[in-house]
């Protein structure tokens, strides 16, 4: 059975995530960026994260080409402006922090950034998988943006967390949940 590219797209689209960019210094010395929802946690020892990045696109050649250090900067759900700009709509000032310490520049107003060195790239077919190890990492209070189903969303009122069972995930040993996961 051959699968169709945009009924694939469309039935993985259910599944939702929050919403990166991911930015590194270009040749010129000037930050670049490219807005990713295909990024994952893989492991705390050593501390390393997996973006997927489309092997066409000119950040996937700026991380690849030089080994590169990137930041992944976790959008606030007041974000979706810079999210469209980086995905190919420019048309705003870009707010920028001072790069990390391993020299990935970072966005102002993101919710998290984790800056990584280049640690392992793997094929993904018509994108590269980059490991990257954490060198840094900062967390700012906030509510993600969120993309499911070609559209962005945003936590609703309803996500007071909740302990979630005797899983060890969360502060303090303990895991967390919103009440709306929950109770769906």
């Amino acid at each position: 059975m051959a699968i169709d590219p945009r009924e694939l797209r469309r039935c993985l689209g259910h599944f939702a995530t929050g919403v990166t960019v991911i930015t590194c210094q270009g040749a010129d010395g000037e930050p670049h960026g490219a807005t990713v929802n295909a990024f994952t946690a893989v492991s705390l020892d050593p501390p390393l994260v997996l973006v997927s990045l489309d092997r066409r696109s000119r950040l996937c050649s700026l991380v690849e080409s030089e080994q590169r250090p990137f930041t992944v900067n976790v959008l606030e759900a007041a974000q979706k402006d810079l999210a469209l700009h980086f995905a190919g709509r420019p048309d705003q000032e870009i707010a920028w922090l001072p790069d990390s310490a391993c020299g990935a520049p970072r966005l102002d107003g993101a919710l998290a950034h984790i800056s990584c060195t280049p640690w392992q790239a793997y094929d993904g077919g018509d994108h590269v998988l980059y490991l990257g190890e954490v060198q840094e990492f900062l967390i700012h209070e906030g509510a993600p943006l969120l993309f499911h189903t070609g559209r962005f969303h945003h936590l609703g009122d309803d996500h007071e967390p909740l302990l979630w069972g005797d899983c060890a995930d969360g502060p303090d040993g303990q895991a967390w949940l919103t009440r709306a996961a929950a109770t769906h």
